[in-house]
């Protein structure tokens, strides 16, 4: 049986997690570009403007400069809405981003309906054999890497760089 002052424990918490979400929200943004490198844009969670990069070619698009920018804004936008969502389930858990979601009315973009799923396990070994080719020997283990290596590995890595379902 849960006491008291655990509940007032949990119920502390919780009140400092989320006050921690807007900290965590603050510092997601997303970054998008088009197929030919000629436009750039990253934007935070909020959907402010933090860079725009335009190659030298991209006067060549005309008219057409103006939408593409708009376009790959929005790309941006559905990255760092993503990333915030991400950054908040590592600190509240995936139930409680899920209720997030539908309190805001703004989905994950990984939830859309159109949204990629990714490749099979069946994709991914019919290419790895194809990669390997077929009834060949199993190739040779790659070098261990070296402590230093995977330490940088690790330090460098960013948790809400995993998809999730979301």
């Amino acid at each position: 049986m849960i006491t008291t002052r655990e509940l007032i424990a949990q119920a502390r918490a919780r009140e400092e997690a989320m006050a921690r979400v807007e900290e965590l929200l603050a510092s997601a943004s997303g970054t998008a570009h088009d197929r030919d490198g000629q436009v750039e844009v990253t934007v935070d969670a909020r959907g402010k403007l933090l860079r725009l990069w335009l190659a030298p070619s991209a006067v060549e698009l005309g008219e057409g400069l103006g939408p593409l920018v708009v376009e790959i804004a929005q790309a941006a936008m559905r990255e760092a809405t993503q990333d915030g969502y991400n950054k908040v389930a590592l600190l509240l858990g995936e139930d409680m981003t899920f209720v997030i979601e539908r309190m805001t009315g703004v989905p994950a973009p990984a939830r859309a309906e159109d949204d990629d799923p990714g490749m099979t396990v069946e994709e991914f070994q019919r290419l790895r054999d194809l990669r390997l080719g077929s009834g060949s020997a199993p190739p040779e283990p790659a070098p261990a890497a070296s402590v230093e290596d995977e330490d940088a590995y690790w330090e460098s890595f960013d948790p809400a760089s995993l998809r999730s379902d979301r």
